[in-house]
């Protein structure tokens, strides 16, 4: 099976999307950022959906598409944090979590030659809630008549992107100890 499969297609694609995201909020395009967020949410769903039901996963896709979900993120939260739109701690945070996720897959593959690390749940929540804070942020700055958002949201997002952090160190500590 082919590495440019229509799934991989679709990953690229996104990944190509976040420059266009960067420029539309730099030029204070709030309108085509949203747009652009929202179509790369879109594919994001829809490779992985393609992948499973026609069978064409692929390993360059299991790396490539968490990878495109990275860079959309930690792109986003720099940008909002810089803006303003996000407080800067919350950046700090989900940036550290994935630097430290990233760095402990490495050792866990260096040690273990182990390299297919599955997502958890507390993972799958943690991604979730940083996108609805993102998807709430570029509303806020496109309707004007939307409420500030609601600190327990903010909140909900750190706890659940540290819970997820700490988990995964759990399990890589697990996963080397046991071999």
């Amino acid at each position: 099976m082919g590495v440019l499969n229509l799934p991989n297609t679709i990953t690229i694609a996104r990944i190509v999307i976040i420059p266009l995201f960067i420029t539309a909020v730099i030029y204070k395009r709030y309108d085509y950022a949203l747009y652009l967020f929202v179509i790369a949410a879109l594919t994001d769903a829809l490779d992985g959906l393609i992948a499973r039901l026609t069978n064409q996963k692929t390993v360059f896709g299991t790396f490539l598409d968490p990878l495109a979900d990275k860079f959309l993120l930690v792109t986003s939260f720099i940008l909002f944090s810089m803006n303003g739109w996000l407080p800067k701690w919350l950046t700090i945070t989900v940036i550290s979590r994935d630097i430290i996720v990233i760095i402990g897959w490495v050792l866990i593959y260096l040690t273990t030659h182990i390299s297919n690390v599955q997502p958890t749940i507390t993972g799958k929540a943690a991604i979730a809630m940083q996108l609805i804070v993102l998807c709430y942020v570029l509303l806020t700055i496109n309707i004007v008549s939307l409420p500030k958002m609601p600190d327990v949201l903010i909140l909900v997002t750190a706890a659940l992107t540290i819970i997820s952090g700490l988990h995964y160190i759990y399990r890589g500590l697990k996963l080397t100890h046991a071999q």
